[in-house]
């Protein structure tokens, strides 16, 4: 019988993670890459586990999905201040959904570089709270047999340009308001493959019930003044 210690649920990750990153940086192809964190689902040892990071540069960093406590940049994130103050925003940040989700909300720094990758898996980012550093935040997304959504606020200026293959990327404006920070902008790119990407905006703390609630309203309310009847009469 093999004495072999068996890999934990964390260092499990801490692999899947590192995966994403090298994947993020063009160092493993697609193909590759989910054989690799298919593999690392069923390791049954550390050593299965560690073998799957061969060939890779970053080997020794550990990328942390949402503050998971103990990681490396869980520090990081914590120290972070308003956007622009003393340059502590994060450069570059992968958030990844394979096979499981993963999301950001509420009040939160993004980096100025971010990569979402979802595979078999979904990934929300909300950034109507989020505390934007000045100039551009650039967002590169990956779907693949998966979605992302991304909630964006009203008032910072969204670009969205992205393909998709037996799939979707699609963009809804769902305020009527001009960004009040045009200088703010939210550039999003990226690849739906027999999947979807979703960028909306809306106002912060609405569901998709609140925002068909207010559009229904906002449509009577130009009815009544241009002098037709409500809906429904």
């Amino acid at each position: 019988m093999s004495s072999a210690p068996r890999p934990g649920q964390t260092r499990r990750q801490e692999v899947i993670d590192i995966l994403c990153e090298a994947f993020a940086r063009d160092e493993v192809e697609l193909e590759e890459f989910e054989r690799r964190v298919e593999v690392a689902h069923r390791a049954a040892t550390a050593a299965d586990l560690d073998a799957l990071l061969a060939g890779i540069s970053t080997k020794g960093q550990v990328p942390a999905p949402a503050g998971r406590p103990g990681s490396p940049h869980a520090a990081d994130g914590a120290r972070v201040g308003r956007p622009g103050a003393h340059g502590e925003v994060r450069e570059r940040e992968t958030i990844a959904g394979v096979m499981g989700g993963a999301g950001r909300r509420g009040r939160w720094t993004p980096a100025r570089k971010i990569t979402a990758i979802g595979i078999m898996g979904g990934v929300e980012l909300d950034f109507r709270e989020a505390l934007f550093a000045p100039g551009v935040t650039e967002f590169h997304a990956f779907a693949f047999w998966g979605g992302i959504e991304i909630l964006a606020p009203p008032d910072i200026r969204v670009e969205c340009s992205g393909m998709g293959i037996m799939g979707g990327f699609d963009h809804q404006e769902e305020v009527s308001d001009e960004p009040a920070n045009a200088s703010t902008i939210l550039r999003v790119t990226g690849l739906a493959v027999m999947g979807g990407v979703e960028v909306k905006v809306r106002y912060p703390g609405e569901t998709g019930r609140d925002v068909r609630r207010r559009l229904k309203e906002e449509r009577r309310d130009r009815r009544l003044r241009a002098g037709g009847p409500e809906e429904g009469v």
